[in-house]
């Protein structure tokens, strides 16, 4: 789109809510790392799928990496709100875990070249990335806690994780995830790995002694064993 046509569309669009223009934005992110990665793409990209100017992209995020942050940031929250909906507290406990499961693996397959993007761009862009890796690996750790911390899932002997086999959990199923990606494979075909992996790991008569049900401090740690 020229310079002259973005602008008589934006004209055309004078009640836009700015808000309005920001989703397009990170729409626009969206579509231009399907189209052609997030290293690859550009400012020019993002603006041509979200029909809108430069400067309007300028008014909104100060670059590239701010508006792929924004994506993942608000896409990690649609995630944990899913798989929070999926899972019937009244189920058996092991029900519960393969809901969350096929929850979780259904969000990644609704847009794999996001999903990949997150795992597998995301960690190479400095420290501002980095707090938002362990911004969603908290928000992770806080659902996985919520789903276990349960009257029904206590009274069939299940304790929610240590913090440590959460990090597990939850960097294993990314990576099986990222992996089957790379390879060409269907996420899809990994879900019954991942249910198997999650229901060993809640089971009540398989406890690892020493690693579930530790005390977890308010700050959201182990006691001494926190993550390193």
């Amino acid at each position: 789109m020229t310079t002259a046509s973005t602008a008589r569309h934006e004209a055309g669009g004078a009640g836009t809510a700015p808000g309005e223009f920001r989703r397009r934005l990170l729409e626009g992110m969206a579509a231009a790392i399907r189209e052609c990665g997030y290293r690859d793409s550009t400012v020019a990209d993002v603006v041509r799928h979200a029909r809108t100017s430069r400067r309007t992209f300028y008014e909104h995020f100060p670059g590239k990496q701010a508006c792929f942050a924004a994506l993942l940031r608000e896409g990690n929250a649609t995630m944990v709100r899913q798989i929070a909906a999926a899972v019937d507290q009244r189920a058996p406990w092991d029900v519960q875990a393969r809901q969350a499961i096929e929850a979780w693996i259904a969000a990644a397959q609704a847009d794999l070249a996001l999903t990949l993007s997150w795992i597998r761009d995301l960690p190479s862009l400095g420290a501002d990335a980095r707090h938002l890796q362990r911004e969603s690996l908290e928000a992770f750790i806080v659902l996985i806690g919520d789903l276990t911390d349960t009257p029904e899932l206590r009274a069939a002997g299940v304790a929610p994780p240590s913090r440590q086999l959460m990090v597990m959990l939850i960097g294993g199923l990314r990576e099986l995830i990222a992996t089957t990606v790379e390879d060409g494979g269907d996420i899809g075909g990994i879900t019954e790995a991942a249910v198997r992996a999650t229901q060993a790991l809640l089971d009540p008569s398989r406890r690892p002694s020493g690693l579930m049900g530790l005390p977890r401090t308010e700050g959201g740690g182990d006691g001494a064993a926190g993550e390193q």
